[in-house]
């Protein structure tokens, strides 16, 4: 169990909560301008990935106390804890350890001085192998993953991200929504005899999930096909798969070590699987061990999981700033903002500490955006002109996702030029210089300058992929999961349970089963009372 940690108690906090008052007077070109030195210590790269940190608002002394945070956080022990299988999930009293459905033998990952690698690979190759009998079936044209939450963000994000993977398999489909709207748009056009449905239920009892899988069945079933040669599952429940009507040889399980959100590389991605094959999905894993051992080998200063996450919390904490925007200019890659909502959001937006009492300080910044270049036309008005300051993340890939290279150019350039242009802005006089050389009247100058100064000085980090390859999507995700689990470390909460999820299962579950009584008993208050009957009758 990792050990609490009281942000109020540390001396790096008081240090750093002095340096944020200097800091909010920090301009990124002086910054600059005064040190020849400052990109090189302030990037890093990995394998095919390249992170600078160098346009933010921090100095020395910034992340000087920011490590010393870390430190004061035990974060070395903590990445440890997570490693030795360590009971860190402690509202569940379960272990942490998705990073073993990446690993291979020789990492050891034990749970109770267990190993568990060996049940891991064999579930890799046994869920590997059905996945590439799949796309050698000519019959099976479309697989339809049918799940919610990290049954489906996750798989649906790899798989539009790995697009370029996808050929000779079926089409890739996914299910989420109980509004049956998606499971119909998705079927439409789609044959019962060619098409092979995925359920992923850990407990195959997900209300959302058996809705739509219990639709799908009906489907398979009004064709007089047989059920179990259009389905596979992804559960725990053998019993209840095998029931629905799932082959058990069709079933692939995991440990309760995995949650959700953290599950895609197991299992959970047959789906990716069937549209890349097992060899790529294999590169996928590698990629995501290779920055597993960078997070647990890399020095502090060299560590750019940590360094990722002490950037967040400087700005979530010390400078107010409640958002983090994640801008991916690869289309490919454009379901990755709505993965990290999940992946980020459930995990440490919470206000109880590991103590069982409430924080006092911030947690979790609310995790948005959308990719490029399309953002910029929607709202990059507020990013660069809004009166609240939203720290970015900006990915970029070197090589061209299409054979329009050209297309590829414009948009690394437009990836470049906000960076840029989010760092330096653009001052008065500036605007002023500008209009007058285009010949504009000192009135109209007078009027509109204004209106088109950009203050600047707003934070980003840039992640440049040499490719988006299989490795180096891996490698981007587990980045973030590794952020992730230092900050719910500094902010003290248990960053691995979703209670906050639960409280609206139960109550929708609850109304559904009122539904259809009759009478008008009053259970609940006066508005929600009133659209229940309202929608009733």
């Amino acid at each position: 169990m990792l050990k609490p940690f009281y942000l109020g108690q540390s001396a790096a906090h008081r240090r750093l909560v002095e340096l944020a008052e200097s800091a909010r007077a920090h301009n990124l070109r002086e910054l600059f301008d005064q040190d020849a030195g400052r990109l090189q210590r302030m990037s890093g790269s990995l394998n095919g990935l390249y992170m600078d940190w160098s346009k933010h608002l921090v100095n020395d002394d910034v992340m000087q106390a920011l490590f010393a945070l870390a430190e004061e956080a035990n974060w070395a022990e903590g990445v440890r804890d997570l490693y030795a299988g360590e009971l860190i999930n402690q509202t569940e009293n379960r272990a942490v350890l998705h990073m073993a459905l990446r690993g291979e033998t020789e990492d050891g990952f034990a749970l109770d001085g267990e190993d568990v690698m060996g049940e891991v690979l064999a579930t890799r190759a046994a869920f590997g192998a059905y996945a590439d009998a799949v796309r050698s079936n000519a019959q099976i044209k479309d697989v339809v993953n049918i799940g919610i939450g990290g049954s489906d963000l996750g798989p649906l994000m790899v798989t539009k991200a790995l697009r370029s993977r996808s050929k000779g398999g079926p089409r890739v489909h996914f299910v989420s929504n109980v509004d049956g709207a998606h499971l119909e748009s998705v079927l439409d056009g789609l044959a019962p005899d060619s098409t092979l449905f995925i359920v992923v239920s850990k407990t195959f009892t997900t209300q959302e999930t058996m809705a739509n899988a219990d639709a799908a069945k009906a489907w398979i079933e009004a064709s007089s096909l047989p059920v179990y040669d259009h389905f596979a599952a992804v559960s725990t429940n053998l019993p209840a798969a095998v029931g629905f009507g799932v082959k058990a040889e069709n079933v692939f399980g995991f440990r309760d070590w995995v949650g959700g959100r953290y599950s895609l590389w197991g299992p959970v991605g047959l789906s990716i699987a069937c549209s890349v094959g097992s060899s790529a999905f294999s590169e996928l894993l590698a990629g995501a061990r290779a920055m597993d051992r960078h997070f647990v080998e890399a020095g502090a200063r060299e560590n750019l999981p940590l360094i990722s996450a002490l950037l967040g919390v400087w700005y979530r904490e010390y400078l107010g700033f409640s958002t983090h925007v994640v801008l991916p200019y690869a289309q490919d890659l454009d379901r990755f903002p709505a993965y990290l909502q999940q992946a980020d959001m459930e995990s440490n937006g919470k206000c109880i500490g590991r103590d069982g009492q409430p924080v006092d300080h911030h947690t979790g910044p609310v995790v948005w955006g959308e990719a490029g270049t399309n953002g910029q036309h929607a709202f990059y008005q507020l990013l660069h002109q809004g009166t609240d300051i939203h720290p970015a993340d900006i990915i970029a890939v070197e090589a061209p996702l299409s054979a329009y290279s050209e297309h590829h150019t414009k948009l690394l350039a437009n990836a470049i030029a906000q960076a840029e242009a989010l760092m330096c802005g653009r001052n008065e006089s500036e605007v002023r210089e500008e209009m007058k050389v285009t010949g504009q009247p000192q009135s109209a100058i007078d009027a509109i300058a204004p209106h088109r100064v950009f203050q600047g000085n707003r934070p980003s980090t840039f992640i440049l992929l040499d490719e988006l390859s299989p490795k180096n999507v891996g490698q981007l995700i587990a980045l973030y999961e590794h952020r992730i689990f230092i900050q719910g470390l500094l902010w003290n909460v248990c960053s691995y349970d979703q209670w906050g999820v639960e409280l609206g299962k139960v109550l929708a579950k609850n109304i559904l089963t009122e539904w259809s009584e009759e009478g008008d008993k009053q259970l609940h208050d006066e508005s929600t009372q009133h659209l229940i009957q309202r929608l009733k009758r």
